[in-house]
């Protein structure tokens, strides 16, 4: 047997025909055994792919449902079995296609597992969809219509909770692009990612939150806790009042002024002055009777 290059390809010249048990051990042997740049080590390898390649396409035509381009997926399978040759040993079994049908369908298992999910899946929930997936299809064939999630638990030999989590998964598996055009009258030249999310009210607090503190050290220190009491707090002003030992009445005033002096820190001044609430005007004998009780405190 030796190596012939056609059009920069090797191809065998055998002397015999290179059927049957002994000329296909040969050719393992010549795989196994050559240097990795020997040209009838290559014309070997390229014998026993032709010979197996109806393995590889075995293995493929079960992703025929696939996103994946099916000749993407015949390179893949491919790749497992040019392993299988490398290292397949007679001893172990019966013959190559019966060890190269599990190194092939392990390479594609591998490729869907690590490089065609978008969001990190576990594994368990990766074959749980594939088996949903094979018993989906067959069902829709048998029932010409989608089958429900208890019928495919009940042909999967599963819950309808495992049914579900695989239907999360094949979410996972092919996600929606942000830039999808979306149809619809009322969504002309819209995308998908216009239409999620929405305005944030924390983000304007937050940003007033942060003006309203780089002015918060110009008030007094009781002003301060007043705020914080008032409005982190959510005391009422005669509460405050008894905590501080002042009236009610004095805290409205303190709390107004502090109120005015933060108002113009954040207006430049330019804000209009807060309208104060008229007073019950009381008989002249109840303003004399309560005149004596009220707090003399200055502001």
């Amino acid at each position: 047997m030796h190596p012939r290059r056609w059009n920069g390809r090797f191809h065998l010249e055998v002397a015999g025909p290179p059927d049957g048990a002994a000329g296909e051990q040969a050719l393992i042997d010549q795989v196994q055994s050559l240097p990795v740049d020997s040209a009838q080590r290559a014309a070997a390898y390229e014998e026993l792919v032709r010979r197996y390649e109806f393995v590889v396409k075995s293995c493929v035509r079960r992703y025929r449902d696939s996103p994946e381009a099916e000749e993407d997926l015949m390179q893949v399978g491919y790749l497992g079995l040019l392993k299988a040759i490398s290292n397949y040993n007679p001893e172990l079994g019966p013959g190559l296609a019966a060890y190269a049908q599990p190194c092939v369908s392990g390479e594609l298992k591998r490729h869907f597992r690590d490089k065609r999910w978008q969001v990190r899946v576990q594994r368990a929930s990766q074959e749980l969809m594939l088996a949903v997936r094979g018993v989906r299809a067959s069902l829709t064939q048998e029932l010409g219509r989608a089958p429900r999630d208890r019928e495919l638990a009940e042909a999967a030999g599963i819950s309808v909770a495992d049914v579900r989590e695989a239907e999360r998964a094949e979410m996972a598996f092919r996600p929606r692009y942000l830039d999808t055009p979306v149809s619809g009258e009322d969504d002309e030249g819209m995308t998908f990612g216009e239409l999620l999310g929405g305005e944030d009210p924390g983000i304007d607090h937050a940003v007033e939150a942060d003006a309203l503190w780089s002015h918060w050290a110009a008030l007094p220190e009781r002003q301060q806790r007043i705020l914080a009491m008032r409005f982190y707090g959510n005391m009422t002003q005669a509460e405050i009042g008894s905590r501080l030992g002042i009236s009610q009445m004095h805290v409205s005033r303190l709390l107004d002024a502090a109120l005015n002096l933060l108002r113009d820190r954040l207006t430049d001044g330019t804000a209009r002055p807060r309208a104060r609430r008229a007073r019950r005007r009381r008989s002249s004998g109840a303003a004399t009777s309560a005149r004596p009780a009220m707090s003399c405190d200055a502001p």
